[in-house]
């Protein structure tokens, strides 16, 4: 099994366009006539539905940001009644709000037919045994490829992330086939194998989708050969879709964006200009099918590039490089959205440390640590270490639940974090892929 729908994979450039602009001119109509927001944009653009009469005039619309979904928390800009809404998911955003998120039961059966279409270019087949280890819950990862699976008429294994010693058991119990994760958690298991005595060709382990965090061909490398499988990149987030965007065919030379259901384009962050194909620039998409949460020209901050030359898999969407960075602050760690101003929120809360802060984020063991460093106050660094220790287990607890992530925290002494005359050096990153 090459394709999972051939008929769109492959479809004539020209056929392709000619739904593109159909899809296009009717999410346009959907959200000038049920979002306020997006009515009141484009009439403040000069716009009205009518004006879109050919794919170009998509650089007329106005771009729809992260602040503008959280000035709209938490359903502002759902397009259908809450009646039609048959789930919702968010992700993190930087004040401890979530990105809120919709779908219609129409939403569901495509993001469904997205994630089977990913799952057959990773290798998948109807025989294949899935174990999904991307967390489950409110972050798309785990719901949105588990309805690919079953699409697919595959078998899920629906593990979620973490026990690790139980994800090896069950991967070679249940003849796993296929892993989904991270790929920093793909070279964590693979290194846990190693230390249990659990060779490659102990699995049934074939293929992998890894995706929700940066990672490089040097990394892919080492995935490949400790696993002993093909390691596919996917790309997706929550405000588009989920999972199932775009990933890379068999060829693994950019990843295939599914036109018929979302238009890239390539913007220069700084002036919005849109970009040739080949120039690196911010990525931006507008959803053609999207019922619940349609957006338009929407900046995912994302940097890469497209091809639009023709893919030896005979796939005819275009497709995306690696992200090769991100135009704002937030950092991806374990697969989890995290912004600086997410630890501003938190310390301003305590009289006992100092506004000023320093991530520091390192690969250990082949999985990301975020050490967040934190300045006392002259007063707490005077205490007694049992005063210290109790302030740093209560601004720990609650990092973590802003952040959805486990932190080491590091009270340091005053003025020790590096003043700046500017913008403020807020985070060390020191993972290396290579």
């Amino acid at each position: 099994m090459k394709y999972w729908n051939e008929t769109y994979e492959c479809m004539k450039r020209s056929d392709l366009e000619r739904i593109q602009l159909e899809r296009l001119q009717a999410t346009v109509n959907h959200v000038y006539k049920n979002v306020p927001f997006y009515r009141t944009k484009m009439q403040q653009a000069g716009l009205s539905p009518a004006d879109i009469r050919t794919l170009d005039d998509l650089e007329k619309l106005p771009f729809t940001t992260k602040q503008d979904l959280r000035d709209n928390y938490p359903f502002g800009l759902f397009a259908v009644p809450q009646s039609e809404v048959v789930r919702i998911h968010a992700s993190s955003g930087t004040t401890g709000k979530p990105i809120v998120v919709g779908y219609t039961k129409k939403d569901i059966d495509a993001w469904s037919e997205l994630t089977a279409r990913c799952l057959v270019a990773a290798g998948a087949d109807r025989n294949s045994v899935v174990q999904i280890s991307y967390g489950y819950g409110l972050f798309t990862g785990g719901l949105g490829l588990h309805y690919g699976v079953e699409r697919l008429g595959a078998t899920v294994v629906p593990m979620s992330a973490g026990n690790t010693k139980k994800q090896l058991m069950l991967m070679k119990d249940f003849g796993t086939t296929l892993l989904a994760c991270t790929p920093s958690y793909a070279l964590y298991l693979a290194e846990e194998m190693e230390h249990s005595g659990i060779r490659p060709e102990d699995l049934r382990l074939r293929y992998g989708i890894f995706g929700a965090e940066p990672w490089t061909e040097g990394m892919r490398r080492k995935i490949e050969e400790r696993l002993g499988i093909r390691a596919t990149d996917i790309y997706g987030l929550s405000e588009v879709m989920g999972p199932g965007v775009s990933i890379e065919c068999e060829q693994q030379d950019g990843l295939h964006i599914f036109e018929d259901h979302f238009i890239p384009e390539i913007i220069d962050p700084s002036t919005g200009a849109r970009q040739d194909y080949g120039t690196t620039g911010e990525l931006v998409f507008t959803s053609l099918t999207k019922e619940a949460f349609p957006v338009i020209r929407y900046r995912t901050r994302d940097l890469t590039n497209l091809n639009n030359k023709p893919c030896a898999c005979g796939r005819t969407h275009v497709r995306m490089n690696r992200i090769m960075g991100r135009s704002d602050d937030m950092l991806i760690i374990r697969g989890v959205n995290v912004f600086p101003t997410q630890v501003e929120s938190v310390l301003t809360r305590y009289s006992d440390v100092e506004p000023q802060y320093l991530l520091v984020v390192d690969r250990i063991g082949n999985l990301d640590v975020l050490e967040v460093q934190i300045e006392m106050s002259q007063k707490l660094f005077s205490d007694e270490v049992r005063r210290i220790e109790e302030v740093r287990r209560k601004i720990g607890s609650d990092l973590e639940s802003v952040l959805g992530l486990g932190v080491n925290l590091k009270l340091v002494e005053p003025k020790s974090i590096e003043r700046s005359q500017g913008k403020a050096k807020r985070v060390i990153d020191n993972r290396k892929y290579d």
